[in-house]
């Protein structure tokens, strides 16, 4: 290991140039729902941490993780105010800690994000926002959505990106959304994957495609463990990769 010692600063390795002038943010990771998306968070962070910054820089965070089996069974019973109060106690948390900063790592939980927003004094980093932004980049307006039965039928998503954004959200058909909703609660939070679901969702893709969809949102973040561009006609766009990139922009500056 290279390096050398300075009298009063220790010791200091050659990658220690960090752009000093910027202190970086610490992320504030509302995480576990489910952890198998939130470890792809905490990947793609550091990760990308350190190809910007050099060396062996890592992502300066603090995560609250969720039991997701009190989750799921909240939100299938419908009780939306407890879970906002479970978000609400973590982010306050968090912001305790010394976060800078929050996220949610799901995109389903955004339908309490105003909630948890005015319960704490640092931002937060919506998911819905980077994810149309990069939409409208690439020149797309019409765009299929794909998620949980929550984020597909309720407006808490797709009204944001519809009167925020001016995008056209597709959804799909009442079948199609059960199917869906099915595979991502008994196969993906499980971190199962199976060749027949991604089948199902690549016809469940051809046929917001011929519907009119210029493009697709991974709208829960675990699809990403089952689906790719290589899936899809039209381009794809990931949420969880989005947001956590969003959040390293954010920590960096760069936002």
């Amino acid at each position: 290991m290279g390096g050398s010692y300075r009298e009063g600063a220790g010791f200091v390795s050659p990658e220690s140039g960090l752009k000093r002038e910027k202190r970086m943010k610490v992320i504030g990771l509302i995480g576990g729902m489910s952890w198998e998306s939130s470890a792809e968070y905490y990947r793609i962070i550091n990760e990308t941490v350190r190809a910007r910054l050099g060396g062996v820089h890592s992502a300066k965070s603090l995560m609250w993780s969720m039991d997701f089996g009190e989750i799921e069974r909240l939100q299938h019973h419908g009780d939306w105010p407890a879970l906002t109060g479970e978000m609400i106690a973590a982010a306050r948390r968090l912001e305790a800690g010394g976060a800078d900063f929050l996220m949610i790592c799901t995109n389903t939980m955004h339908k309490m994000a105003a909630d948890v927003s005015a319960a704490v004094s640092i931002p937060l980093l919506h998911i819905a926002d980077p994810t149309a932004e990069k939409i409208k980049a690439a020149g797309l307006r019409k765009v299929g959505l794909l998620g949980t039965a929550f984020t597909m039928e309720q407006d808490f998503y797709k009204g944001r990106l519809a009167e925020k954004f001016g995008l056209d959200v597709l959804v799909p058909e009442v079948e199609d959304r059960a199917k869906v909703h099915e595979i991502i609660y008994r196969e993906l939070v499980a971190g199962i994957v199976k060749d027949s679901s991604r089948d199902a969702y690549r016809a469940i893709i051809a046929r917001l495609v011929d519907a009119g969809a210029e493009a697709i949102i991974m709208g829960c973040t675990e699809i990403m463990l089952l689906i790719s561009q290589a899936d899809s006609p039209v381009p794809v766009f990931d949420t969880t990769e989005i947001h956590a990139l969003a959040a390293v922009d954010l920590a960096l500056g760069d936002a």
